[in-house]
């Protein structure tokens, strides 16, 4: 796993995390939204490599408050292999003592929830894709 601020990525680093994030949200989930939003110059970037390739993602929006974990990606082909859950891990071990926040697609609510999340809203659409937000409270 690998862990690196905005400006510590190399360009080929960047170009592969936004890559697998489009691939994702935009393409795969048909998602037409600003993918590139400014917020990556201030996070701190989690990703997997396998075979010389991103495989999966996570960004931590360190000056957020709360601490906010985002855009947590998986490509397609290499779901099930416990990525997001080591990327998840390394950042609760990371930000724990803060209180995290998160928005979850629905239908993986139980999958933050064993992190020591808690939905904190009603359902909502995002982008026509269910959402609740969800909260970490410090050391959880």
């Amino acid at each position: 796993m690998m862990k690196k601020r905005f400006d510590e990525l190399t360009t080929r680093e960047l170009y592969a995390l936004l890559a697998l994030r489009t691939e994702v949200f935009v393409v795969e989930q048909e998602c037409a939204y600003q993918e590139v939003d400014g917020k990556d110059l201030d996070a701190v970037h989690y990703w997997v490599e396998e075979g010389g390739e991103v495989v999966a993602a996570l960004r931590v929006l360190v000056h957020a408050s709360p601490i906010a974990i985002g855009r947590v990606v998986t490509r397609p082909g290499h779901r099930g292999n416990g990525y997001s859950r080591q990327l998840m891990q390394a950042a609760v071990n990371d930000y724990g003592g803060e209180t995290l926040y998160l928005q979850a697609q629905t239908y993986v609510e139980p999958f933050y929830a064993s992190f020591g999340f808690e939905r904190t809203s009603d359902e909502y659409d995002e982008d026509g894709i269910p959402h609740v937000d969800m909260v970490r409270k410090s050391n959880a």
